[in-house]
């Protein structure tokens, strides 16, 4: 094993699948390295190569950046020598020319990569940093204990929101692979689950944005000099319209309706035209146009790829933050904001007895920092490998914390004002959840303040920055694992197959644009994304730290850093996380949510409906192994073993020179 390459040998002594060495040159069996394409690019030198391997101190063999090919995907004998170094020994291990090759290659020396750090950061922030975060972390505090909340939330956070959000940053950045093909480096048997989350991304597109369409739709209707929800004599209007903020001595009565909430019902989606889930209506094409607008801005932000994707979020992630410190400094002047802070923030310990609390801080941090659904993996692929992905995850997982946290006076200063105007209690004025407290509840407070024109089109120009951002990311999540998977398909073809992409959205969108639209978009938002996503986690986090192993992930982490992860974080990868994923997950399938939205209950078979829908992505990950297992030749023994085994080596830069991580 220790002899010299000069040494000689002669060359019938050389069997097959062995390198020969022939006047100096080591030469490897054209047989043995095609044999790496039958095995999936796996670099796995036989017991006689590891002693003519040039060694490197941590333990991977150097290997080049290209190989050149004859044109037809096989390698050329000619081209498969490598001349003896003057100063140093050195091999090459030949690569494949074929798809795999070609997409080895894409990804090592063409894979786009981040302009600036900076760059990243916003990119991750405005992904984390959503909707969400504005209208149901404040809901979720104030019924949950209030300030008592914030001790199950910081928990959450640390064992298990915070952890899987930086395995997933630390697994695309060293493999630096999208959803998809990041599995064959993996465990290759949970490929299914790439397939699973590029389903989830679909559906999430296909209603997310359809909330945008409606801030949109509320922006527009701003630029007035009296906001049309502020007054009773519109023609949507009805007889129970009443304004208690007009001039006049009106009562408030049982029958009441605000201005605010017969605009958001009956003029923006006009749900009176629908009678529920079976009967949609037609298509509104106020908000067909509305979404339109907002996939052309979605299309021209993503389709040349990060490089441009990270100047628009300079915008898009940044101005949310400005529009926030303006609201919250004039809620905070309004009369009667105290009186929402104090409901905000009021602790109720016995709350923490309650098992529904932790579930609902647990279910509020995993969605919040959005591990599941690819756009982690796609955004640290395109990072330099030695980027400090820990110090982002702290970073960004700590600012969007404390972003929800600052919603919530934001909300609860206007709310507080609300009651104050309508002598209720800020629990009668905070009954409106999710986008209803967006659209009704906090639209009617800005339309009564001074300059209420200036601080609607602020407000909800930030609703929609928030929107894109996290729209940008979740789109960028299919784009990325599709052309990884697909390189030499779509890799030279971005464009098409974004413009491709926004449309299959859009037209997914259209039963959302329907006069009942409001009713597919509250089943999406509990049964599409909800369970699924949580399964899709908790079986990565499962397939990473039982099946690829601790222990190997983290010396990846130490490849990159330079450190390798304390105990901390290897106790919550192997142990903590996936039963915070479990008990999430069976917590909401033991009791579903009992779907109402405004006089509109869900009837029984939705229900149904909704699992359908959240399993159609998931069985992806099943039918996924079966296949695998059929394909695989062997014993069943066997094809369990190779299906579990990494099938790709992932290229590691090191210099000049790429390293095989074996």
């Amino acid at each position: 094993e220790t002899e010299p390459l000069t040494s000689k040998k002669d060359a019938s002594d050389c069997n097959e699948g062995e390198d020969c060495k022939e006047n100096g040159r080591l030469v490897r069996n054209p047989k043995s390295a095609l044999r790496l394409v039958e095995d999936g690019n796996k670099v796995h030198p036989s017991q006689g190569d590891k002693g003519e391997a040039a060694q490197i101190s941590n333990g991977y063999s150097g290997v080049p950046s290209s190989v050149p090919c004859n044109g037809m995907g096989e390698v050329e004998d000619a081209q498969c020598t490598a001349p003896a170094a003057t100063t140093t020994t050195t091999t090459t291990t030949s690569t494949t020319c074929g798809a795999e090759g070609q997409q080895q290659l894409m990804e090592l020396e063409d894979r786009e990569t981040w302009s600036k750090k900076i760059d990243f950061l916003l990119s991750v922030i405005g992904y984390a940093v959503d909707l969400g975060n504005v209208w149901r972390f404040p809901y979720i505090c104030y019924q949950n204990g209030g300030g008592a909340f914030l001790i199950p939330y910081t928990i959450m956070a640390i064992f298990g929101g915070i952890p899987l959000f930086y395995m997933e940053l630390a697994l695309g950045q060293y493999h630096r692979n999208g959803c998809i093909s990041i599995w064959r480096k993996i465990c290759p048997i949970f490929k299914g689950i790439g397939f699973a989350i590029c389903i989830i991304d679909l559906y999430v597109a296909s209603y997310y944005n359809t909330i945008m369409a409606w801030a949109f739709y509320y922006l527009v209707s701003s630029f007035t000099a009296e906001l049309p929800w502020t007054s009773c004599t519109n023609a949507w209007n009805t007889g129970n319209c009443t304004n208690y903020f007009s001039k006049d001595n009106v009562s408030w009565s049982l029958h009441s309706i605000s201005p605010a909430e017969e605009f958001y019902t009956r003029q923006v989606l006009q749900v009176h035209r629908s009678d529920g889930l079976d009967d949609l209506g037609g298509i509104s094409w106020q908000l067909t146009l509305c979404l339109l607008l907002i996939f052309t801005i979605v299309y021209f932000s993503i389709w040349k790829g990060v490089k441009t994707s990270g100047k628009v979020v300079w915008v898009t992630a940044t101005f949310p933050y400005i529009i926030l410190s303006v609201l919250l400094v004039r809620g905070a002047t309004l009369p009667g904001a105290w009186r929402g802070v104090l409901y905000y923030l009021k602790p109720d310990w016995q709350k923490l007895l309650a098992t529904e609390v932790w579930v609902d801080a647990a279910a509020q941090i995993f969605f919040s920092l959005g591990p599941g659904f690819g756009v982690l993996l796609a955004y640290a692929s395109y990072n330099k490998f030695h980027n400090n992905c820990y110090q982002d995850a702290l970073v960004t997982s700590t600012v969007n914390c404390m972003t929800s946290f600052v919603s919530g006076f934001v909300i609860f200063t206007v709310l507080g004002y609300m009651a104050e105007m309508r002598n209720e209690d800020v629990s009668e004025v905070a009954k409106d959840a999710g986008p209803s407290l967006l659209f009704i509840t906090y639209a009617e407070a800005i339309a009564n303040m001074p300059a209420s024109t200036f601080f609607a089109i602020i407000f909800f120009l930030m609703l929609l920055t928030l929107g894109l951002d996290s729209t940008f990311a979740g789109l960028e999540g299919v784009i990325t694992g599709v052309l990884d998977e697909f390189p030499h398909v779509w890799s030279k073809r971005r464009e098409l197959f974004v413009l491709g992409l926004i449309i299959v959205c859009f037209l997914g969108s259209l039963a959302t644009l329907t006069f009942g639209g409001a009713y597919v978009v509250k089943l999406f938002e509990e049964y599409a994304t909800g369970p699924a996503v949580l399964t899709v986690v908790f079986l990565e986090a499962v397939a990473v730290a039982w099946f690829y192993g601790i222990t190997q992930f983290c010396n990846d982490v130490k490849e990159m850093l330079g450190f390798t992860p304390g105990w901390y974080w290897r106790v919550c990868w192997v142990a903590i996380s996936p039963i915070f994923l479990l008990f999430v997950t069976c917590s909401f399938l033991s009791n579903p949510p009992e779907l109402r939205l405004f006089d509109y209950n869900y009837p029984y078979w939705t229900t149904v409906v909704g699992y359908c829908i959240g399993t159609s992505s998931i069985i992806c990950i099943p039918i996924y192994m079966v296949y695998r297992l059929i394909i695989t030749p062997g014993t069943l023994k066997e094809r369990i073993l190779k299906s579990i085994t990494p099938e790709t080596a992932t290229e590691i830069p090191f210099g000049d020179i790429r390293m095989n991580a074996v």
